[in-house]
């Protein structure tokens, strides 16, 4: 019969198992497959030459068995190394690994349903990966977090010096190497410190003799149970012992004795008689109550063996046919799909892989913890499942004990976090957790611990008193909520009614003549001017849109030029009655009411023509002002263009400057029979609040500038209707017997 030779290193398929790190902790399987490269943070590395002996060679592997397919496994069975001043030959924990692996294989072989007809085999090489390397410590210090890889060279001297001030040691390494370091730490007192492990060897059971480790806490493979591993393990015959050199060493190194006198160079050993007990003995070897990597040997040979099945056998269970004669490269099964669709369950622990050929992500979290009794137990005190909901894969079900027994988190930094509102700052000379907490700047926050740069605040946000919180800054404008919009509004309104009331009373008493009396057409057409320029004020409150910023500036101008220019026509009715009364003049023919409403309509269009223009080239728009208050936004009406508004309001102030001039000249003319007086101060009044209305309106705020305007256009519409129309209502309603045309020519 052909026999295909399979030879699948071991620690490839353990690479399946090799998870992602978990957090900030290292998760490696070096204590599987320690590498004999040296990575480190320092310089200068020197090689001595290697010491190890390897337990078997290409040839001659430590543990084989003949198979149809044979499974080859590499195993750190011995770790030489040396140091400064002392020498380690250990035989560390992976000699349990490799009969995890016989064992295995031989449960498969045994097995009816799982490869029938096909017996594996093995060959077990001892790898010694720990080439001896002399690493000068001249090692950097950091202040919180040391990292040691496969390190070589170990004394007190250097260690110690490497440790001193820091809170937390953090050490990624093979368990081997981790055991020198902490024998060379135990020879002298050592500050306490919180140690952080790899999994490589933060479950190794044998260190726990160190007591400084109390409080060490990490990540490691999850516990499980083998049936029947233990029973295996005991199961080992002097006879077995006596034909292979490495248990011949275990044998002898376990009980003190040697097989064969004549190798020893020592005559007090005491001779191997077959008659020990390793029922009794308490080595990592026989310890099955931490089985973690082992398990993980035992999980990845029966994945190795599914898929064979997978490549080999057809059907399931006991009605499986496989072809034992078909060829098979290792590559067919660990480079190709085949292991990736494993998926089987061996006592109670389900193995599949995702599409990436990793298993699903499962970790203890162990805490090293003393009793009462003053031992050092590895308990575990949470478990990582990434198969579990997102938010629920790490849970924490057991008090932490951590370094001095202490149950509050230790603190690795030489000053506390920076609270919200604060950055750090760096202390001059010290090191870079050594740091001060200033206030952060004017316009800027911090909202969680420790920042190390302040936030610009948003310019619509403004920062609190703590400096830690972003508020959105309010939007204010002049609205009909608040309670200046409310007075405002009301009085536009008022005068408004006020006017009609007014032109009411004027049209029932058309006929009377001080209606008739300089020109009525215009009183009519002034009192409808007026009342627009009431009603434009509300077009100011409210918040402001593309629209309304357009209307309100263009109807304030508009109105207010038509109302001066009734009243700059009646003034002008009143120089011309005075000419027209003197001997041979005819001046009267020439500004009659068709001319009067010319002029009237000439100086509107002006106004009209300008704010067109303005309006077409750069007409205002709603803005929003982020810089005048720091806490909130002001929404108003930009001008667009300054030059447009203050052309329309320079317009107005020029045809109200000429009415005043006119009045002026005409308040005292000989005849009585015109309104010079009440036009006098009606632009008194109008020119007074629009002089005062410049400064109020570029330093007033917010939407303080549109109550200024607001303001402006009120009060001066109430001077116009209050100086010109008060009296003849009063002689209208309250003195009708001074209603008649012989009583005005000595009344105005």
């Amino acid at each position: 019969m052909a026999v295909s030779v399979l030879l699948i290193g071991l620690v490839s398929a353990l690479c399946l198992f090799q998870l992602n790190s978990v957090f900030a902790l290292g998760v490696s399987l070096d204590s599987l497959n320690q590498r004999s490269s040296f990575t480190g943070a320092w310089a200068g590395t020197e090689a001595s030459s290697v010491k190890c002996k390897l337990q078997g060679s290409i040839h001659l592997p430590a543990f084989s068995m003949d198979g149809d397919f044979i499974i080859g496994g590499a195993f750190s069975l011995h770790s030489y190394t040396q140091t400064v001043s002392h020498d380690y030959t250990i035989m560390p924990e992976p000699l349990q690994l490799s009969h995890a692996m016989v064992f295995a294989i031989e449960e498969i072989n045994n097995n009816t349903e799982l490869l029938p007809g096909i017996r594996l085999g093995y060959q077990i090489y001892d790898s010694c990966a720990s080439v001896s390397m002399t690493v000068p410590f001249n090692i950097p210090q950091v202040n919180t977090l040391i990292f040691f890889f496969q390190t070589r060279c170990l004394k007190y001297a250097c260690t110690s010096a490497v440790l001193i001030g820091l809170p937390f040691v953090v050490a990624f390494a093979s368990s081997g190497d981790m055991k020198i370091l902490f024998e060379e730490l135990s020879r002298e007192p050592f500050p306490p410190r919180q140690w952080i492990g790899s999994e490589s060897w933060v479950t190794n059971p044998g260190l726990r003799k160190y007591s400084f480790l109390a409080g060490t806490i990490g990540f490691g493979i999850q516990k499980s149970v083998i049936p029947g591993f233990r029973n295996f393990l005991l199961n080992l015959s002097f006879a077995q012992v006596a034909v292979s050199p490495l248990l011949t060493e275990f044998w002898e190194d376990s009980f003190n004795c040697t097989i064969k006198e004549s190798e020893k160079h020592f005559s007090f050993f005491k001779v191997c008689n077959g008659t020990e007990d390793i029922k009794t003995l308490q080595t990592p070897y026989t310890d099955t109550s931490q089985l973690r990597i082992s398990n993980m040997v035992y999980k990845a040979v029966y994945a190795i063996a599914h898929a064979i099945h997978n490549a080999l056998c057809q059907g399931r269970n006991v009605t499986a046919q496989c072809d034992k004669l078909t060829k098979l490269q290792s590559k067919q099964v660990s480079k190709n799909e085949s292991l990736k669709k494993v998926n089987f369950s061996r006592n109670g622990y389900d193995v599949s892989f995702d599409t990436n050929g990793d298993p699903v992500a499962i970790y203890e979290l162990v805490n090293w913890q003393k009793t009462m009794a003053g031992i050092t137990d590895i308990v575990t005190v949470g478990l990582y499942d990434a198969s579990l909901p997102e938010g629920q894969e790490f849970q924490i079900n057991k008090n932490i004990i951590w370094m001095e027994g202490s149950t509050k988190v230790p603190v690795s930094v030489c000053s506390g976090s920076c609270p919200p509102g604060t950055r750090k700052v760096l202390q001059k000379g010290k090191p870079i957790c050594c740091y001060d907490c200033t206030a952060c700047p004017e316009g800027e926050i911090s909202n969680t611990t420790g920042k190390v740069k302040c936030l610009s605040v948003h310019v619509k946000c403004f920062y609190d008193a703590n400096l830690d919180t972003c508020i959105p800054k309010p939007i204010e404008f002049l609205s009909f909520q608040d309670i200046l919009g409310i007075i405002l509004a009301t009085f536009s309104v008022l005068g408004a009614c006020l006017t009609i009331i007014t032109t009411a009373i004027f049209l029932r008493h058309r006929t009377s003549p001080i209606v008739r009396a300089n020109n009525s057409e215009l009183s009519f057409l002034l009192l409808i001017s007026l009342t627009l320029c009431f009603l434009c004020s509300i077009t100011f409150i409210g918040a402001p849109s593309e629209w309304s910023c357009m209307l309100r500036h263009t109807a304030f101008g508009i109105t207010f030029v038509l109302c001066i220019s009734c009243v700059l026509g009646k003034t002008i009715v009143v120089l011309m009655a005075f000419k027209a009364r003197l001997p041979g003049s005819n001046v009267m023919k020439w500004f009659g009411p068709p001319q009067q409403r010319m002029t009237v309509m000439s100086f509107t269009f002006i106004q009209v023509l300008i704010c067109t223009i303005w309006l077409v080239l750069s007409p205002p728009f709603p803005i929003k002002n982020l810089t005048a208050y720091k806490e909130k936004i002001i929404l108003e009406c930009a001008l667009g263009s300054a030059v447009g508004f203050w052309a329309v309001l320079g317009y107005i102030g020029l045809l109200a400057a000429f009415c005043f001039v006119l009045a002026v000249l005409a308040r005292k003319l000989p005849d009585n029979f015109n309104e010079a007086k009440l036009i006098t101060f009606s632009m008194l009044i109008f020119c007074a609040v629009w002089i005062t209305f410049i400064p109020a309106y570029v330093s007033s705020p917010g939407k303080f500038t549109v109550v200024v305007e607001i303001f402006a256009i009120l009060a001066s519409s109430f001077g116009l209707i209050m100086c010109i129309f008060a009296p003849k209502c009063f002689i209208i309603l309250f003195k009708p017997e001074k209603n008649t045309k012989k009583h005005l020519l000595y009344i105005f």
